[in-house]
């Protein structure tokens, strides 16, 4: 196979698309779309979240707050509503042109979308600053799934939550392809 160069360009590092809930001090829900999320291990099979965030969001400055948010993953039917939060800010009041439905997660104190088949509960440990971005580093207090979706010792088929993948565009993923050790067993 040969390879072209084609600069440093933003959108060949794909991401998974979340929408991150948050509670403003009157405790009104707050939610904003990253695709800024991973994860890095912290020790032996502990990890931690990682988030970044641009700018002056009402979110973020929620998580500096309140060091508490959800993370929703966004299926391909919620594009309608992460496009709103994307284009609306919570600095100029509440987000209510879209309709929606939220409810509280279960260890921590954020508002979770009841339309998101898969929620992480996060506490924020630490930050780091970079120009205008804050990187989060963020302990998983809880995850929710929908409750049709199975989970197994072999871990998830994402299929099955239609998530979104970001790119500078929208994307959404096709099959289910294994998992590690399907396609190569050492001898």
């Amino acid at each position: 196979m040969k390879r072209k160069s084609i600069g440093a360009r933003h959108e060949m590092i794909i991401q998974p698309a979340f929408i991150i809930g948050t509670y403003n001090e009157d405790k009104s829900p707050d939610f904003a779309p990253i695709t800024w999320v991973s994860k890095t291990c912290e020790q032996d099979e502990d990890y931690l979240i990682v988030i970044s965030m641009y700018g002056t969001k009402k979110t973020k400055q929620n998580i500096q707050r309140t060091k508490q948010f959800s993370i929703n993953l966004v299926s391909t039917g919620m594009l309608t509503l992460m496009d709103y939060f994307g284009q609306t800010s919570g600095l100029d009041g509440a987000k209510e042109e879209v309709p929606y439905t939220h409810g509280r997660a279960v260890c921590i104190d954020a508002p979770t979308l009841d339309e998101s088949r898969w929620v992480c509960e996060c506490e924020m440990l630490s930050s780091v600053a970079t120009g205008e971005s804050d990187t989060y580093f963020c302990r998983v207090k809880n995850v929710q799934i929908d409750e049709r979706i199975d989970v197994d010792t072999n871990g998830v088929d994402l299929t099955l939550f239609d998530p979104v993948i970001y790119s500078g565009n929208y994307h959404s993923i096709g099959e289910y392809l294994g998992t590690i050790g399907d396609y190569y067993c050492r001898k």
